[in-house]
């Protein structure tokens, strides 16, 4: 009896050393709903590009700051919201023009890495993008048929402009949850005109120099949750 006791006890003991040093040793596995769950995180980022550009390009007259906030969704979609501010005072149309706003742009980024590498990807997206600003302007000149009349003034002005965007760039993960990459963005601005005649901005936050078509490029620092 005591020698079948003790063989038991002894087994026991084998098993339970062999089951302690299998959950000791064992490498950790990943969990595996990280790979199937629809959301996969949030990241929000700070454009570093355009107040360097800026800087540079109109030494200071036009200041234009931005951030992002974008979501993972099925490794493979970026739903983003876009915020900035910017402020011009530069010369336009022969007089002179200052005015500030803020823009918002909404859209959806795509990886083109079907499968994905980690944190890395390529992107192309689209954007709805609207701004409103207070502006002015001040001594525009204006031509009569014949000659030039006395100088127009545009005080306490105010306009909504929307645009909508193509874009393309790249996100890698330079170090744990920090991230950088840039974007190349096609802007068309859809409001071109204004019905009812009024001064038009020279320059609209978030989408640069009143034309047609614009082109931009942001440079980003980000983290992710």
């Amino acid at each position: 009896m005591n020698s079948r006791l003790l063989l038991i006890l002894s087994l026991l003991f084998l098993v339970s050393r062999a089951s302690a040093e299998d959950a000791v040793g064992a490498p950790v596995q990943p969990k595996q709903y990280a790979d199937t769950a629809i959301y996969q995180g949030m990241s929000i980022k700070l454009d570093i590009a355009m107040p360097i550009l800026e800087l540079a390009r109109s030494a200071g007259k036009v200041q234009d700051y931005e951030m992002a906030l974008n979501v993972r969704l099925a490794k493979r979609f970026y739903p983003t919201l876009e915020l900035g501010y910017a402020i011009a005072d530069v010369t336009a149309d022969g007089g002179h023009y200052s005015g500030q706003g803020g823009f918002m742009r909404l859209g959806m980024d795509l990886s083109a890495l079907k499968k994905g590498v980690g944190e890395n990807c390529l992107m192309v997206g689209l954007r709805f993008a609207g701004a409103y600003q207070g502006f002015q302007i001040i001594d525009v000149p204006v031509y009569g048929d014949y000659w030039q009349m006395p100088n127009t003034n545009y005080y306490n002005q105010h306009k909504f402009d929307c645009w909508g965007e193509i874009v393309a760039g790249c996100q890698v993960q330079i170090w744990k949850g920090f991230q950088m990459g840039w974007y190349v963005r096609l802007k068309l601005l859809f409001t071109r005109t204004d019905k009812q005649g009024d001064a038009l901005p020279a320059y609209l936050p978030g989408f640069g120099y009143r034309n047609d078509t614009n082109w931009g490029i942001n440079y980003f620092l980000g983290y992710k949750f």
